[in-house]
């Protein structure tokens, strides 16, 4: 509200009245010197912050304003932050003098101290403009105690011009002259216990502390999120320890060498890209590696190592055989057609390691997707473990989501914020498990144990001596078992093996699936076997740089 620089409060008289209840009515007589003016503002300290969590609130109720002589009328208040303004307009412009009498309620000004109550409000002052004479009388309706008051800011223990109390101190007087705008005249009067029965009000303050305070629905929230998490848990259990429990019972069977006669088999028949699929539940870019030594071993594929003198750095070249691929799983094949495939779609005999990279990634994602739905055409699991995965880490990230922004509502909002934390630490945690939810068949933990068992076996590295096995036939068994060890990482151990096993075959200088270059004999192997590994597994997840 516009206010004239000429426009001030001549006068300010306000007499205060105690009454049961601890209500204290308060009538005010102003006079006011407009000067082109349609009303003024008062403005109250109407909320006091009195700890982190908690106000002191003064409530003015019942405005009404009047004027003897033509001044404004229309009262009304708004509060914002701290403070209450409260507002007398009247319809037209005013200059001179005018009176008006404004009269409210307030509730909260009074409180309790020991055997006494204390009577302590702002009654004058909060004008935008100067006030040369502020005078105030409390009606106490019992003997008065003592008084005091003060002047200035809010806060201030500077004393008024002049206080006292009535000859009967059943009234307390106070007077200040000349007040500057902004500034009160705060008054005070003890009152016999019981006088009014009044107390100090206060309200709950919404802060971040307030929000995340402890009550019944958050702490119920976090209750139920501790059984939700343990239901959990022993649904985890009743999955994983139920594997567990069959992994335990069999593994040992399959801590032994996998021969029958001079005969040798994986255990049950099990691939090794199967294998780690199964083991980790993944289908990783080593099992990938894996199952393209498998096809070499297994006659499909030449591995042919390259000079490093001639072509001056470190390749290999998978070159196919004639062998017919009726025999090959569903990702093999795919495997198998990816390799020898070029980036024209026309089919190829032979390829150096080297040219995969950066065009073999795409091709890559699909015999993973086939591997997935081949640990599922087994039976090992009754749903791909990706997919089951994506699923539930995406149904925790969208919980954890939701979370964040109900946390932030009811923060805003309301004192339940840390049932929305709660969500939140829901979602995470059904995130971090999804990682865990893929669960296998009994069929499956069956076929684990005995991955486990053989894994133990080949990391001992060494197979029982035999006269049924000759040198040669050895060879090929030590070969035979050299995928699984990829994915075992026990490739340096079992390579050696390989080795080993070629140095005791006379003239043995290559294998039947990896033949190195001139000069080149069994015992490079292990190194070069080493390299390979790597090798192929950098070079087929390779994405081409932009």
């Amino acid at each position: 509200m516009r206010v004239a620089a000429a426009e001030r409060v001549l006068k300010d008289e306000a007499v205060l009245t105690t009454g049961k209840g601890g209500v204290t009515r308060v009538r005010e007589t102003i006079l006011y010197r407009f000067d082109g003016g349609k009303g003024f503002d008062r403005t109250f300290p109407t909320r006091d912050h009195e700890s982190l969590t908690e106000d002191r609130v003064y409530k003015i109720e019942n405005l009404r304003a009047s004027s003897p002589d033509g001044g404004p009328t229309k009262v009304g208040s708004s509060s914002k932050d701290t403070t209450t303004t409260v507002s007398v307009s009247g319809g037209q412009e005013l200059t001179g003098n005018r009176t008006i009498i404004l009269e409210y309620d307030v509730r909260g000004a009074i409180t309790r101290m020991g055997a006494a109550e204390e009577l302590r409000w702002p009654v004058i002052g909060g004008w935008k403009v100067p006030v040369d004479e502020a005078r105030a009388v409390v009606d106490g309706g019992a003997a008065i105690r003592n008084v005091n008051c003060f002047t200035g800011p809010i806060g201030s223990t500077i004393g008024c011009t002049q206080y006292f109390t009535n000859h009967t101190h059943t009234q307390g007087v106070f007077a200040e002259q000349g007040l500057l705008p902004g500034e009160y005249l705060t008054v005070v009067a003890g009152l016999p216990a019981g006088t009014t029965g009044g107390h100090a009000l206060y309200e709950r303050r919404h802060t971040i502390a307030t929000a995340f305070s402890v009550n019944a629905v958050t702490g119920g929230a976090l209750v139920g999120l501790l059984v939700l998490l343990g239901g959990g848990l022993a649904a985890l259990y009743m999955l994983r320890g139920r594997n567990a429990r069959v992994v335990g019972k069999h593994a040992a069977e399959g801590d032994h060498p996998p021969l029958a006669g001079t005969e040798f088999e994986p255990p049950d028949g099990v691939r090794p890209g199967q294998i780690g699929t199964l083991i980790d539940e993944q289908a990783d870019v080593i099992d990938v590696t894996a199952t393209i030594v498998d096809l070499a071993v297994r006659g499909y594929l030449l591995i042919e190592e390259e000079d490093r003198a001639t072509s001056g750095r470190l390749d290999w070249t998978l070159r196919r055989l004639g062998r017919p691929v009726v025999e090959l799983l569903p990702y093999e094949r795919i495997l198998l057609d990816a390799l020898l495939t070029a980036p024209d779609g026309t089919g190829r005999d032979a390829v150096k390691l080297s040219e995969l990279g950066g065009t073999f990634a795409t091709k890559l994602a699909q015999v993973r997707s086939a591997m997935y739905d081949d640990v599922v055409k087994q039976g090992w699991f009754a749903r791909r473990p990706d997919t089951v995965r994506s699923r539930w880490t995406v149904a925790g990230i969208l919980i954890t989501l939701l979370g964040v922004a109900g946390t932030v509502a009811l923060a805003l909002t309301t004192e339940w914020a840390l049932a929305g934390l709660a969500v939140i630490i829901a979602g995470a945690a059904l995130a971090y498990g999804g990682q865990y939810m893929p669960a296998k068949t009994a069929r499956g933990a069956t076929v684990l144990a005995h991955t486990i068992g053989f894994r133990a076996f080949l990391e001992r590295g060494a197979i029982p001596d035999g006269a049924a096995l000759e040198s040669r036939q050895r060879i090929a068994l030590f070969s035979r078992f050299l995928p699984y060890a990829v994915v075992f990482d026990a490739v340096p151990k079992w390579a050696e093996t390989v080795k080993d096993a070629g140095e005791r075959a006379e003239g043995a200088d290559n294998l039947y699936w990896y033949e190195g270059p001139a000069e080149w004999d069994l015992s490079k192997f292990a190194e070069s076997m080493r390299t390979f590994t790597l090798a192929t597994s950098g070079s087929i997840s390779q994405s081409r740089g932009l």
